[in-house]
């Protein structure tokens, strides 16, 4: 570890929990109940999803008392967030909501040594991972614990706002509809763009009744014995709006047929990724990699759901390749493979994977990504930089510790604004020390 790096994290080890306390919704809601779907379940044993926004400046007590009046206002419309998990009768589970739970977790921290330039500059997670609450819970643990849980530290120069949201409850829609519409009403507003939609079984009706235990030890193997996990790192990359269109150019030069679609700028992003990653981990040509994104199905299923459908409404989509094929042709072979993919996940694919899975109901672990995997979430159409609690717009947008495993992706529009892209990339240390260097990647050729 260098001196810098050492540091830095002495800094982080001094963030310090002054206290903690539950904000309520300001309103009498009364009893609520709401079955999770099949869309929602199979994120029972992923962990909590954990966001971080850093800003500048500001006067921290005020700060806080201004989100937690924002809070108030806005859990009475999102008030499943202020619930717990539960399960009915039959086994079913789903989000309870009554007036005297706790409500959200909110958690005020000092972090007096550490400033938003540094942060900002953070490349890797290191330094987040006492800025963010719930680092390694299962959303499982929902049934006992908040289904939100904020904290707000106090930096040297500015504010960090680290929410851990429970993920079999929501998605990253419906997270960054929240988050926005909590800023909206801190910035003064008296209402909100637009109100979650609350009634998940619009979405799907089917019960499905789970057996779930926690795990005895998350990190032991199913022999028994605990695995020597892969050494992971995390790594974040800034792609410029003139390399992601440069990128986008490439691809598209080499169309299959003159009926071919254009390339997306996702489906081109994603292609290079891939390709690259393949390339870093020096797979054999006959190695098979999968490729999966995360993609939202609100307008694909049918009947369509609003945007603002609260809840999880994504399915994975899966599409694998040999290795060799996919680094030994220009890089719109695999653009075509992804968009094939995507195209092809309509109504009648998203009912037929419902069925399966509630057929013989599994709960996803991070293995069951594929094989060499990269694996997309998040989505750089949210618009992260807009969350604006009336002290300007965040320095800086990151995900948290959880969640992540080799090959995992996360997209995020970029802090230069347009066409830009900040991509955080997880990756085994050996496969990450040659994509780091790797200047075709980063488009430094």
């Amino acid at each position: 570890m260098t001196s810098e790096a050492g540091r830095k994290e002495e800094e982080i080890s001094k963030v310090k929990i002054r206290s903690k306390t539950h904000v309520k919704p300001g309103k009498i809601i009364g009893r609520k109940e709401c079955q999770l779907v099949t869309f929602d379940l199979p994120y029972l044993a992923f962990y909590y999803n954990q966001k971080l926004l850093f800003y500048k400046g500001g006067e921290f007590e005020e700060q806080v008392e201004k989100l937690k009046d924002g809070l108030r206002v806005i859990l009475e419309e999102f008030y499943q967030l202020g619930g717990k998990l539960g399960k009915d009768e039959e086994g079913v589970f789903r989000v309870e909501y009554d007036d005297d739970m706790e409500g959200v977790e909110v958690l005020e921290a000092i972090a007096d040594g550490l400033t938003v330039d540094q942060l900002a500059a953070d490349e890797s997670t290191s330094s987040f991972k006492d800025l963010i609450p719930y680092n390694g819970v299962l959303n499982l643990t929902g049934l006992h614990r908040p289904l939100l849980s904020v904290q707000l530290t106090k930096l040297k120069d500015g504010l960090a706002i680290g929410c851990a949201f429970n993920h079999a409850i929501l998605d990253g829609t419906s997270t960054w509809h929240f988050m926005s519409s909590w800023a909206q009403i801190c910035r003064g507003s008296n209402s909100i763009a637009a109100p979650p939609f609350l009634e998940r079984t619009k979405a799907r009706t089917t019960r499905v009744k789970l057996e779930l235990s926690f795990p005895p030890n998350p990190v032991a193997s199913s022999n028994g014995h605990t695995d020597q996990a892969p050494q992971l790192r995390e790594k974040f990359f800034r792609f410029s709006e003139a390399a992601i269109d440069k990128i986008k150019s490439k691809v598209n030069s080499n169309q299959p047929s003159a009926a071919s679609k254009p390339f997306s700028t996702f489906q081109s992003l994603a292609v290079h990724i891939w390709q690259h990653v393949t390339q870093a981990r020096c797979l054999k040509p006959e190695d098979y990699t999968v490729f999966t994104v995360f993609a939202d199905c609100r307008k694909r299923v049918d009947p369509p759901m609003p945007d603002s459908y609260f809840g999880n409404l994504i399915q994975a989509i899966f599409t694998v390749t040999a290795a060799g094929l996919l680094l030994a042709n220009p890089s719109d072979f695999g653009a075509s493979v992804i968009q094939k993919a995507i195209e092809a996940h309509n109504a009648k694919a998203i009912e037929e994977r419902n069925k399966e899975w509630e057929a013989a109901p599994k709960i996803f672990e991070f293995k069951d990504a594929g094989v060499n995997c990269v694996a997309v979430g998040s989505s750089p159409r949210f618009k992260v930089y807009d969350v604006d609690f009336g002290w300007g717009k965040p320095e800086g947008v990151r995900s948290g510790s959880n969640n992540r495993f080799d090959g995992m992706v996360y997209l995020y529009q970029g802090k230069s604004g347009g066409r830009s892209i900040d991509v955080e990339i997880t990756l085994e240390a050996g496969a990450m020390e040659l994509l780091e260097k790797d200047k075709e990647f980063l488009m430094q050729v």
